[in-house]
């Protein structure tokens, strides 16, 4: 049925607005003007025996900004596995040392379904400069094997 211009016009209004639902937007996945962010992925001499994925960011501790506040989630993990992190200095096999005490990390304990996620408080204020990465290793007996690694590209100002 062909409804008149005018008609036609108010009755999808009408239709538009009874469909209209409010959206929600988390604050966690808001950009944030502060946050250094991270894509980690495996090392290409690992490629094809391992596949691990992931992310990370940086930014202040809005309740305390003499802290820095990290947060890593990794994918496609071995079920079951437990994966030392940290934030070092320097860009993926450029280390230029951890940043902030070793012990302010805690372990990727990945579940069932291959995810991991873990968040450290630093106490040190966020970096305003230079290069920093995150590296998720294969185990606290082998350190030495980094399964992720990530460059955090710095805040856009």
């Amino acid at each position: 049925m062909k409804l008149p211009g005018t008609v036609g016009l108010v009755l999808c209004g009408l239709t538009l607005a009874g469909c209209h639902k409010a959206v929600e937007i988390s604050p966690a996945a808001m950009p944030a003007p502060e946050r250094w962010n991270a894509t980690l992925a495996t090392p290409t001499g690992l490629a094809g025996a391992v596949q691990v994925k992931g992310t990370a960011w940086m930014e202040p501790d809005m309740k305390d900004t003499s802290q820095t506040v990290v947060h890593v989630a990794i994918s496609n993990a071995a079920p079951g596995g437990a994966h030392p992190w940290h934030v070092h200095r320097g860009q993926c096999g450029q280390d230029g040392g951890i940043l902030g005490p070793p012990d302010a990390y805690g372990i990727l304990k990945v579940g069932r379904g291959g995810d991991a996620e873990s968040e450290a408080k630093l106490p040190l204020p966020e970096p305003k400069n230079g290069q920093y990465f995150v590296n998720v290793h294969a185990s606290s007996t082998n350190m030495g094997t980094i399964v992720a690694c990530g460059n955090l590209a710095p805040p856009a100002h």
